[in-house]
C-alpha cells in the first residue's frame, strides 16, 4: 500500500446516521460535521464507505457529501423486518424493490456499487425470493456486485457457496478465534474473487477504551487481564497504542481486503487515517499474538449477544 494512502480503510458510517457504539460518548454528529468527515476521508484516499438502509441518516449524508464523486460505496438491504415469515412473493419483491430505490435516491446514484444482505438468513428466507430479486438487479446492472453481512462462521459458510456472493463482511478482531477454527479462513483463501471486509476490529471501542467499565458483563471475561494483555502486546510489537495494535493485526491478515471502521468525530477520522498508513503486523507477529492471546467466550465476540446494560 502506498505511503499516505489508507486504501484498506473503509469508513463505516453507522455513527454518522445514528448514535451507535458501546464507547460512543459524543452521539451522532451534526450534518455539517458528518459531511466534513466524509469529504475529508474521500480526499485522503480511503477505500470506500460502508452504509445501510438501517443506519438512519447515513445514506443521505453520504449521498450529499459524495455527490458527483465516484467513491466506492457499499450499502445493505433493509432488514425487511416489516415482512411476516409467510409474506407472499409479491410483497417480498416490493420490499426489496423499495429498499433498493430508497438507497439509490439517498446515495444520489443510478447504480449501487455493492449491495449486501443485512441479514444472512435472507439468502434462503421467503423461498429464496429476496436473493432472486437481487440477482435480477445484478443482471440489469443496477447493482455492481452482491454480498452478505454475516454474524457467524455458519452464515459465512452458507454465503460462500453462493456463486453470486462476491463480498463478505464479518466481525473480526485480535481476540477472535472463531473463523480459523471453523475453517472459514481456508475457504475464503480458496475464493480469490470474493472481497472480505472486517468490521468491529475494536469491538465497538471496547478493546481500545482501556477501562473495565466499558466492557460488557459476559461470563468468563476477565477484562482487567485482557486490557493488560493488549497493553503488553502493543509494547512488545512496537505499536503506538492498542488501537494501532488491533488495526495492524487485522490488516496483517492475508485473507482480509479492507477494514471497516466507524467514527463520529473528525479527530477519530484523523487518528484512523494515520494508523491506516502504518505498516501492518507481519505474519510471524500475527502468529505470535494468536499463540499467546487469552481464550475469550464466543459471546464476547458478537456484540448482538451482549447483555443489555
Amino acid at each position: 500500500m502506498p505511503s499516505g494512502q489508507p486504501a484498506e480503510l473503509i469508513v463505516g458510517s453507522v455513527q454518522l446516521g445514528l448514535a451507535y457504539g458501546a464507547a460512543n460518548r459524543t452521539g451522532k454528529p451534526d450534518r455539517q460535521t458528518a459531511l466534513r468527515i466524509v469529504r475529508r476521508a474521500a480526499d485522503a484516499g480511503v477505500g470506500g464507505f460502508d452504509t445501510a438502509r438501517a443506519y438512519g441518516e447515513s445514506e443521505d449524508r453520504l449521498g450529499e457529501a459524495l455527490k458527483g464523486r465516484r467513491v466506492p460505496t457499499i450499502t445493505k438491504l433493509s432488514p425487511l423486518s416489516e415482512l411476516p415469515p409467510d409474506a407472499p412473493a409479491e410483497a417480498v419483491m416490493a420490499a426489496v424493490d423499495g429498499s433498493i430505490a430508497r438507497s439509490l435516491g439517498a446515495l444520489q446514484r443510478d447504480r449501487l456499487d455493492c449491495l449486501l444482505l443485512h441479514r444472512a438468513a435472507h439468502l434462503s428466507a421467503f423461498d429464496g425470493q429476496v436473493w432472486r430479486r437481487l440477482e435480477h438487479y445484478l443482471a440489469r446492472g443496477t447493482i455492481g456486485s452482491l454480498g452478505v453481512s454475516v454474524q457467524s462462521p455458519a452464515e459465512a459458510c452458507e454465503a460462500l457457496v453462493q456463486p453470486n456472493v462476491r463480498h463478505i463482511q464479518l466481525a473480526f478482531n485480535i481476540l477472535d478465534w472463531r473463523w480459523a477454527e471453523a475453517n472459514v479462513i481456508a475457504v475464503i483463501r480458496s475464493k480469490p474473487s470474493v472481497t472480505v471486509h472486517a468490521r468491529s476490529v475494536f469491538l465497538q471501542g471496547v478493546l481500545t477504551a482501556g477501562h473495565p467499565s466499558v466492557w460488557p458483563r459476559v461470563e468468563g471475561v476477565d477484562s482487567p487481564a485482557l486490557i493488560s494483555w493488549l497493553d503488553s502486546c502493543a509494547t512488545s510489537f512496537g505499536r503506538q497504542n492498542v488501537a494501532d495494535l488491533c488495526l495492524a493485526y487485522v490488516r496483517g491478515q492475508d485473507w482480509i481486503d479492507g477494514v471497516v471502521i466507524g467514527m463520529e468525530t473528525e479527530e477519530q477520522l484523523e487518528t484512523n487515517l494515520a494508523l491506516s498508513t502504518r505498516p501492518p503486523l507481519a505474519p510471524a507477529d500475527c502468529a505470535a499474538i494468536e499463540a499467546s492471546r487469552p481464550r475469550v467466550p464466543e459471546q464476547l465476540l458478537d456484540p448482538a449477544r451482549w447483555p443489555r446494560p
